[in-house]
């Protein structure tokens, strides 16, 4: 390794000096006006943009005076519960969903057809790709497998400097297509070569929806019910698009203003979705469960419950980081609406698992855990279950293993993702470039060398 070979030695060395020289203080942050995370004090975000995509509801004005309200969600001018009930029950929504998010209209019977075989024919990988790209060097980090895999695809797109918009549409298209087989076949990569488990390979089918190619390709017996395709239908629609201030549709907006294809756009949202602070909440979600499962008894004392979920807020329990995984969100105050919309779905599929203990002990943390921060924080909003404390829950029902969690999110929110880049090449021709106060002191050098 010769004499710089033990890196973490002088790493260790600099850190301290790299830390040292990197402390802002909090202070300054007041004194110049600057909002942290791009939100001020009471947690709403800075205005940076327009959108017609999607909308959060969250606060309402009442005499003149900004008050919370039950949240709603609104794609292209449409509350997305009264989307999925004009669907529930007749067919898979996942596709109509996406032509609404991208075109921004409703299909008709003729145009959802159309739309649907062109997302069917899109459903293949250039030849070996699979062989060549996703079963080389096979991660548990599947977010990390899928970067790569939209990178490579670009070097199969002889268009790839083309940014007219009927070539960014199809570029998006083709990707919403295959983030599937992407996915899940990146999964059978690791679970093959790094687990020693067998391999199995299912293509997709043209005439079925996302939701049940995925559960096709996933299960060795391809085998599913039409509940399990529809709850994760829904889910994929829950997950699809929201507001356009959330950091990984930010990021699609920054990339894309600066000209970059859609493959480093797209690339760029995934690297953003993959931190536990964005994509990875419903993992932390599962694992608090099963930690409350193992130190609380009686799952329907709620006493007991309340008494657990205390401690762990005052960092005493599970990860010691005293959050509720699951509960609040950035920017719903009283009720997620993609959370109370998707509990009844969640509720029949734990029927027919015979989860429903499993689901009443949701139920209970979700009435006692507001309850309990309310008790224990000062919050200036409401605290409520977000959509991320029932999507875990329902994948494990489904048995998706965890490491496609994050992929599954982006499987959705693909389609929010190239709406917005959409969006921003047709209305702004102008890079995204925020400022930084520059709070360093001037020095000599001179005076302070030391060589």
């Amino acid at each position: 390794m010769g004499e710089y070979g033990n890196l973490e030695h002088y790493t260790k060395q600099f850190i301290d000096i790299c830390e040292g020289n990197d402390v802002i203080p909090l202070d300054l942050y007041e004194k110049y006006g600057v909002k942290r995370g791009l939100r001020d004090k009471d947690g709403n975000g800075v205005l940076s943009g327009l959108t017609n995509i999607s909308r959060i509801d969250a606060f309402e004005m009442v005499d003149g005076k900004k008050t919370p309200c039950e949240g709603k969600l609104w794609y292209r001018g449409y509350d997305v519960i009264d989307l999925i009930h004009n669907f529930e029950g007749k067919r898979y929504g996942f596709e109509e969903i996406a032509y609404l998010l991208l075109l921004g209209q409703l299909p008709d019977a003729a145009q959802l057809k159309e739309f649907k075989a062109m997302l069917g024919a899109c459903r293949q990988l250039p030849t070996n790709f699979n062989r060549d790209v996703i079963m080389k060097a096979p991660s548990k980090d599947l977010m990390n497998s899928l970067t790569k895999s939209v990178l490579t695809l670009a070097s199969y797109d002889e268009t790839i400097g083309d940014a007219s918009l009927e070539r960014v549409l199809e570029q998006c298209v083709k990707l919403i297509s295959v983030f599937p087989m992407l996915s899940v076949y990146s999964y059978h990569a690791y679970n093959h070569y790094l687990c020693d488990d067998s391999l199995y390979i299912h293509r997709p089918q043209e005439d079925l929806s996302t939701a049940e190619n995925i559960l096709l390709m996933l299960r060795p017996d391809k085998k599913y019910t039409p509940l399990e395709a529809q709850v994760l239908d829904i889910a994929l629609i829950l997950h699809m698009e929201h507001g356009g201030g959330n950091n990984s549709t930010f990021t699609t907006r920054v990339v894309t203003s600066s000209g970059s294809d859609t493959y480093s756009v797209i690339a760029a949202a995934l690297s953003s979705l993959k931190g536990p602070k964005h994509g990875g909440a419903n993992i932390k979600v599962v694992e608090m469960m099963e930690d409350i499962k193992a130190h609380v008894s009686d799952w329907n004392d709620e006493e007991q419950i309340k008494d657990y979920l205390g401690k762990i807020v005052d960092k005493q329990a599970f990860d010691k980081k005293g959050l509720i995984y699951g509960m609040g969100h950035a920017v719903y105050s009283l009720s997620d609406p993609r959370a109370k919309v998707f509990s009844g779905f969640v509720e029949k599929l734990a029927k027919a698992k015979n989860r429903e203990k499993d689901f009443a002990l949701y139920r209970n943390i979700e009435k006692l855990a507001p309850i309990v921060i309310g008790e224990k924080r000062k919050i200036y909003k409401g605290v409520s279950a977000n959509v991320d404390f029932y999507s875990g829950f329902v994948y494990s029902m489904l048995d998706i293993p965890t490491e496609l969690y994050t992929p599954i999110f982006a499987i959705a929110r693909i389609v929010g993702w190239s709406a917005h880049r959409l969006e921003e090449l047709v209305n702004v021709d102008k890079i995204i470039r925020p400022a930084y106060k520059s709070i360093m002191e001037i020095r000599d050098v001179s005076k302070d060398k030391k060589i």
